[in-house]
C-alpha cells in the first residue's frame, strides 16, 4: 500500500490481522479435536494390544507350570509382578515366595513391574488390574511393591481362571472404553464416565448379572449389560 507521498508503508492493516486471527481460529478448531481423538484412538487401540499381549502371556505362564503351588504339575497364572519378573513367583497360597524362581525372560515388560498406591500397573494412558481367585472365586488383586497378597490365591481355581481391566487414567482425555479380558481370550470393553485414574471397575463389572458380588469365575456380559449396569460389547 502507497501513502499520499507515493512511499510504501510497511506492515498489516487491522481487517488483515483479524482476517488472519480468524483463519487460525478456523484451523485450530478443526485440528484440536483431531488431534484429541487421535490420541484416544491410538492409547484405546495400545490398551487392547496390551491385553492381547497379557492374555499370551498368561497362557505361556500357565502352560509351562511357571507357578505350581499345590505341586499338582498344573500351573496356575500369575500376577502381573511375577510375569513381569518384578519378583519370584509365589511358592504358597497366601501369596509369598519364599525360594520362588524369578522369570527369565520375563513374559511382559517392565511397564508391569512397578504397582501404583492402589496396586495398579499403568501404560499407555491406562490403568490395568490384575485378579486371581479365591476359594470362592472372590478376586485377589495385585498390591503395592513386592509383599504377599492379601488374600489367599486357591491354587486349584487359579489353574483355569484369571481376569485383567484396563480403564483409562483420565477418561476423555487418555481414553473413553474401558476394557476386559480373562482366560477366554475374549476382550469386551464399555463406555463409562465412571471409570478413570484410581475410580476402578469393580472385579465383577463384566460379568453377567447375578454374579456373586466380588466374583470373576461366573460368565461374562457379550452383547448385554454386566454387573455394573453398562453395555459391554466384544472387540473384534
Amino acid at each position: 500500500m502507497r501513502t499520499q507521498s507515493g512511499r510504501r508503508r510497511s506492515g498489516f492493516t487491522l481487517i488483515e490481522l483479524m482476517i488472519v486471527v480468524v483463519i487460525i481460529a478456523i484451523i485450530a478448531a478443526i485440528a484440536i479435536p483431531n488431534l484429541i481423538s487421535a490420541r484416544l484412538n491410538a492409547d484405546e487401540t495400545s490398551a487392547v494390544s496390551t491385553l492381547r499381549t497379557i492374555s499370551s502371556a498368561q497362557a505361556q505362564f500357565q502352560g509351562a507350570a511357571k507357578c505350581d503351588v499345590d505341586q499338582d504339575g498344573t500351573g496356575e497364572y500369575g500376577m502381573f509382578r511375577e510375569l513381569s519378573g518384578a519378583s519370584a513367583v509365589r511358592t504358597a497360597a497366601d501369596g509369598t515366595n519364599t525360594g520362588g524362581v524369578v522369570l527369565n525372560p520375563p513374559s511382559l515388560s517392565g511397564a508391569f513391574r512397578h504397582m501404583n498406591a492402589s496396586g495398579h500397573a499403568t501404560h499407555s494412558g491406562y490403568f490395568f488390574a490384575m485378579m486371581l481367585p479365591m476359594a470362592n472365586g472372590d478376586a485377589v488383586g495385585e498390591v503395592p511393591g513386592n509383599g504377599a497378597f492379601s488374600n489367599v490365591v486357591a491354587a486349584d481355581v487359579a489353574e483355569t481362571s484369571w481376569a485383567t481391566y484396563a480403564w483409562p487414567a483420565s477418561y476423555a482425555t487418555s481414553g473413553i472404553r474401558t476394557f476386559f479380558v480373562n482366560q477366554a481370550g475374549d476382550i469386551t470393553n464399555a463406555d463409562s464416565v465412571s471409570y478413570s485414574g484410581v475410580a476402578r471397575p469393580a472385579p465383577v463389572a463384566a460379568f453377567k448379572t447375578g454374579a456373586a458380588p466380588n466374583g470373576m469365575t461366573g460368565r461374562v456380559a457379550v452383547g448385554t449389560r454386566g454387573v455394573d449396569g453398562n453395555m459391554w460389547k466384544q472387540v473384534n
